[in-house]
């Protein structure tokens, strides 16, 4: 495979990111996007893309929507912007030191508490977690590793003080850390703990979204580059783990599952494709109703393409899903989806049922407000 001009090189590394972006419709100077959605049901109807100005050039991948007000994006070259008036305005700065990294994930508490995670090769001193607690004035490297084979791909924290990241396979078995402190200190879950991992199985830090947490202990990821598309669960907080097979497509490097999420402790939502093949139609969304014992392929119409992240509005049954194919609305818990954009964006979140941030490839900043929603176009 030829080097993309963003990335190190084929093989390991391009497990983890789309090497080729859309074309951007209706350019415009900015180059990253950050998405404001104001989402109401599918049957309301009447969705509009209002421009918004992030301020930044970076490729943002990371995501966090804290409420109705905060929210984080991290992105290349060690930029992150944070808006805390509802996307009106965002501060951009970057991670002193950081420069040369790609933050894939943040985590946000708050307006002043957060962390990043940066996504590479660990032996290349890619491989960083950062907390901050002054609203990104500073950050603190929290754990760092050289281990060859460590490649960070998310990292989600269930409260202030308990947190999870993981990592690519490192002999056969997924690399994870958990945190009770919030991140001062970050301990390995023992890798005997997992399921071995599948020849060539891997994670992709697409999104941030490839692994979610919800409640107090419960954490799953989804896996692709195998013979076939799994999803990883625990119910204790990533002590203990168990593994089941998708029907998602799998089979080669660069297809398999993107993004999870879960509505509630039983039903959850897998999502993703083939990023080398971003507009081919695929068996890209499974489905969950007993908490990720046993997944089931969507009923269908299904997303027209690949799909790098998937969130629930908090609360309904209405999900949306974006990727270089464009955003997919379901409002019926992911059986039928409906193609209502076809503008490139990597990752989507939501806080509450009607707000929502998606983060992208430079183009474009804009907010979609769907008719009825909370948001109003300013």
């Amino acid at each position: 495979m030829r080097r993309p001009p963003t990335l190190r090189s084929a093989g390991a590394w391009s497990r983890h990111a789309h090497p080729l972006t859309l074309p951007v419709m209706r350019p415009t100077p900015i180059a990253a996007t950050l998405l404001l959605l104001a989402l109401s049901l599918p049957r309301a109807g009447g969705v509009q893309w209002v421009p918004q100005e992030s301020g930044t050039t970076a490729e943002l991948r990371g995501l966090s929507v804290v409420d109705r007000r905060v929210a984080w994006v991290s992105g290349t070259r060690g930029r992150f912007a944070r808006t805390t008036d509802g996307g009106a305005t965002w501060r951009v700065d970057s991670i002193g030191g950081a420069s040369s990294l790609d933050l894939r994930a943040i985590h946000a508490l708050d307006a002043k508490v957060a962390w990043a995670m940066s996504a590479g090769p660990a032996e290349e001193g890619q491989a960083r977690i950062y907390k901050t607690v002054d609203g990104g004035a500073t950050w603190a490297l929290q754990w760092s590793t050289e281990q060859r084979g460590v490649f960070l791909d998310a990292i989600a924290f269930w409260d202030a003080r308990h947190g999870i990241a993981m990592s690519d396979p490192v002999d056969g078995r997924f690399f994870l850390l958990t945190t009770r402190d919030g991140g001062a200190t970050w301990t390995r879950v023992p890798p005997e703990r997992l399921p071995p991992a599948l020849p060539g199985e891997a994670a992709f830090a697409a999104s941030g979204s490839c692994m979610t947490v919800r409640g107090r202990r419960d954490v799953w990821f989804g896996t692709g580059g195998g013979a076939t598309a799994r999803v990883f669960r625990s119910t204790d907080g990533g002590e203990h783990w168990a593994v089941a097979a998708t029907p998602l497509h799998a089979g080669s490097a660069s297809s398999g599952i993107f993004s999870v999420a879960f509505r509630d402790a039983g039903h959850g939502v897998a999502v993703g494709g083939d990023y080398q093949k971003p507009r081919e139609r695929t068996s890209n969304v499974a489905l969950t109703s007993d908490g990720g014992r046993t997944w089931r392929l969507a009923r269908g119409p299904l997303p027209a393409g690949y799909m790098s992240a998937v969130a629930f509005a908090p609360g309904t049954p209405t999900l949306v899903a974006v990727g270089l194919a464009g955003t997919a609305l379901s409002g019926d818990g992911g059986e039928s989806w409906t193609m209502v954009d076809t503008t490139a964006y990597n990752s989507v979140r939501f806080a509450g049922a009607r707000l929502g941030v998606a983060a992208g490839p430079a183009g474009r900043v804009a907010r979609w407000v769907g008719r009825g929603g909370g948001v109003k176009g300013r």
